[in-house]
């Protein structure tokens, strides 16, 4: 095998960085190549790219092996220190063609708490027709005491409506239906921008210049910086999807306070509230971590009881993991066993939460993108399992049943 190969690790944003990249390695004449793209959001996620650095080697023992990511930005030497890599990029530098050339230096990772724009990249297609991913924003300004990605991608910054919305524009002429607008922190959006727009003028400024854009989402928001504008258009625009999800983190006040969130219990609640009031199809994905230092049992059961009172469907949860350099790590630890066990209690009420979201929409008309010829997912990124279809198409369809944690969908000719 050869050719240029790019593996991601971690979130939306690494997933558009990596096509970005995509662009730059080539343009750089980088050919038989592996890149890889890690993340540091947990010690699992870090072991996973180690991993996933040694297979490339042995299976491509001729290919110019270069990381990059979160991981590498925030440890490079343990990177450079492995025989199988040939380069180590920071996250500055993996998003320019200098970047990518051959040079001397194995490590090229600059102080990324010294950058204060972001490019706007154009790119032209991802994998897959369904879904596209834009970048509105990096870097994140908060300390979250478990959190270690500010040491890898720096201050925020956000880019520029303008570019968003030529981003966005391309996209769309390349075929995709639905967009995700994605960042570190993207409720932070536009504070280091003339005039300081907020998340919400953003978006209605790109569906107002992009009209033939059928379906917005935006990815993880922070609960209480939802601001005045992006709520008005949960609530009146249809091309703005009924689908959240949240930052949340926990459901006890005393592990948020911890954490140093800058939400309560009662704000994850109300927002869940406000949301469904306005938009009554609405559906709520957020992440939680179990097992945080200092978490007991009865703090445990607060954000076990939050899944069914802010009635979530979609679940991103995590064991805590001890990130090195932060405040947490430092606090006294929930035995492992105890985060793990946690974890899945949470994993099983997520699981029960989303087959009671799916067993609501049974019998409803939806329209879905479809992902693959059996797979498609509804505006309220409910799953579907569809008999055929063509990558990209919308379809209509009449929800006749679930199957597990999927609903059944028929075309509706």
């Amino acid at each position: 095998m050869s050719g240029l190969e790019i593996l991601t690790f971690g979130c939306r944003l690494n997933a558009f960085e990596s096509e970005v990249m995509r662009g730059l390695a080539g343009a750089a004449g980088l050919e038989d190549a592996v890149i890889v793209n890690t993340c540091a959001v947990t010690s699992e996620a870090e072991r996973q790219a180690r991993q996933a650095i040694r297979r490339a080697r042995r299976e491509r023992p001729g290919a110019r092996i270069v990381v990059t990511g979160c991981a590498a930005q925030i440890d490079p030497a343990r990177y450079a220190a492995m025989a199988e890599v040939d380069q180590v990029l920071g996250n500055a530098e993996k998003l320019t063609v200098e970047g990518f050339v051959p040079a001397e230096a194995r490590v090229r990772v600059n102080d990324i708490q010294s950058v204060r724009e972001t490019a706007d990249h154009l790119i032209e297609s991802f994998d897959g027709k369904a879904r596209a991913v834009v970048q509105v924003q990096q870097g994140c300004d908060h300390r979250c005491t478990f959190c270690v990605i500010p040491l890898g991608r720096g201050p925020s910054r956000s880019v520029p409506i303008g570019a968003v919305a030529r981003q966005v524009q391309a996209l769309v002429d390349a075929g995709y239906p639905e967009i995700v607008l994605s960042g570190v922190d993207i409720t932070s959006y536009g504070a280091d921008l003339p005039g300081e727009p907020s998340l919400g003028q953003m978006v209605r400024r790109v569906l107002a210049q992009v009209p033939a854009l059928t379906r917005l989402r935006l990815s993880s928001l922070d609960p209480v910086e939802i601001d005045d504008e992006l709520w008005r258009l949960i609530g009146e625009e249809p091309r703005l999807m009924p689908h959240l999800h949240l930052s949340l983190q926990a459901g006890d006040d005393l592990v948020l306070k911890r954490m140093k969130r800058r939400h309560s219990r009662a704000d994850a609640i109300e927002v869940a509230r406000r949301a469904r009031r306005l938009r009554p199809d609405i559906a709520f994905g957020a992440d939680l971590i179990a097992g945080f230092p200092t978490e007991t049992e009865a703090m445990f059961e607060n954000t076990l009881r939050l899944v069914e009172e802010a009635d979530l469907a979609y679940l991103h949860v995590f064991p805590y993991s001890e990130r090195p350099g932060t405040p947490a790590a430092r606090m006294p630890a929930v035995p492992k066993p105890v985060r793990k066990a946690r974890a899945q209690r949470l994993r099983d009420a997520g699981s029960d939460a989303l087959h009671r979201h799916l067993d609501r929409q049974i019998g409803r008309t939806v329209r879905a993108v479809v992902e693959t010829d059996r797979f498609a997912r509804a505006e309220d990124f409910s799953p579907i399992a569809i008999s055929g279809g063509t990558a990209g198409a919308i379809l209509s369809l009449h929800l006749v049943a679930r199957g597990g944690d999927q609903l059944v969908g028929r075309p509706i000719s």
